[in-house]
């Protein structure tokens, strides 16, 4: 399985955060951990990436409920960023409780690629990086 150069975590519970890098440093999951606090500060960093020419993570793990911008908000924003690897960016949406109404929502956001019940566990970056893999291959 190949490791990804970059994901980005967006999620304003440290706790979380913190057990989630050290899960990805475990399983050799990624190069660099970008991480930001609320969807604002996420739309705002990534968007100062795209303006510096840098490509978008390729995976992005987000919270959906957040202070200041939610991650509903987040991908309503995201989609609007200008750059080229945007397409190529797969989104996991990380929660603590399975709502049918999000799970149905989802379907409206092609880069949502999956839902994922924290905490976020060896056997899910595995299954993540499969995913990438397969996706990158085709």
């Amino acid at each position: 399985m190949a490791k990804i150069n970059t994901t980005c975590i967006i999620d304003d519970d440290p706790i979380f955060v913190y057990s989630t890098k050290r899960i990805m440093k475990e399983v050799d999951f990624s190069d660099e951990i970008i991480v930001f606090n609320n969807g604002q500060d996420a739309i705002d960093g990534l968007s100062d990436m795209v303006e510096d020419n840098l490509k978008l993570p390729p995976v992005i793990f987000l919270d959906l409920n957040m202070p200041i911008m939610n991650g509903w908000e987040f991908l309503d924003d995201f989609v609007q960023i200008p750059n080229p690897n945007r397409e190529q960016v797969v989104i996991y949406i990380i929660s603590s409780s399975i709502d049918p109404r999000d799970l149905e929502r989802i379907k409206n956001y092609p880069a949502v690629n999956n839902y994922i019940l924290k905490p976020v566990v060896r056997e899910d970056l595995h299954t993540v990086l499969e995913q990438i893999s397969g996706v990158q291959s085709s």
